[in-house]
């Protein structure tokens, strides 16, 4: 480190050399094994990016202006990212049949095919039924919930570069990808009194430990508070 690498690179090199001495070691070349007294450098974590509050809003109240099919299945992707959490997989795998209306609940089969239901707003399910409108009128009755512009299921890269192209808009982010999204749902909801283990359940995490990472963004938002409200901060 003292050459200006990070933990993580050191880690990666330490690595090599500890494999490459128990090779040596099994080969009989050395008969101790030097790398044994190294201790590995601590790794910070790297906090989930996500995007602000009030620019998702700004977001959304350009999204309101949008038309035509693209435009409103556009919207209804980033709002479907945003509003459920989903990963990338199971948005491209929706059916129409995964909407329930009546329960204004969404149905998501993920890692390794476990089922999860996710409830949405009544706002955000009247979107839905526009949308799903508008690609009738378009292609016809369609299972699949996501189409393309010429009417094929939607794909990964298709998604990815639609959800980059309008997060581009509203944030500086290095990253802006489909996963972001799902960062910003999970951190504005802790932000916002959300319980730790019921986000667990809608981001579908096999264990709390994958879902406390987003309590760090949330110190973080308190440690901000603090310091603009404390007058001793």
């Amino acid at each position: 480190m003292e050459y200006g690498d990070s933990p993580r690179s050191v880690n990666r090199k330490l690595t090599s050399l500890k494999s490459f001495y128990r090779f040596l070691l099994k080969e009989g070349v050395v008969e101790n094994n030097p790398m044994r007294r190294i201790i590995s450098p601590k790794t910070s974590k790297r906090l989930p990016e996500f995007v602000e509050s009030e620019n998702m809003v700004a977001l959304f109240e350009d999204f309101a202006n949008r038309g035509g099919f693209s435009g409103i299945r556009d919207s209804i992707i980033i709002e479907m990212f945003y509003n459920t959490g989903i990963r990338l997989s199971e948005l491209m795998n929706l059916k129409e049949r995964d909407i329930d209306f009546h329960s204004d609940t969404i149905k998501v089969l993920g890692k390794r095919n476990k089922e999860r239901i996710i409830p949405f707003s009544k706002k955000f399910g009247l979107l839905i039924k526009e949308y799903i409108k508008e690609k009738e009128k378009t292609f016809g009755a369609v299972p699949e919930l996501f189409l393309t512009d010429s009417g094929r299921k939607m794909y990964a890269k298709c998604i990815y570069l639609i959800v980059k192209r309008h997060l581009g808009s509203i944030t500086t982010l290095e990253k802006k990808s489909p996963h972001i999204l799902r960062h910003t749902f999970a951190t504005h909801l802790l932000n916002n009194g959300a319980d730790l283990n019921a986000v667990k359940e809608l981001l579908g995490h096999a264990s709390l430990a994958a879902t406390q990472v987003y309590t760090h963004n949330t110190i973080e938002k308190l440690k901000e508070i603090y310091k603009q409200a404390h007058p001793r901060a």
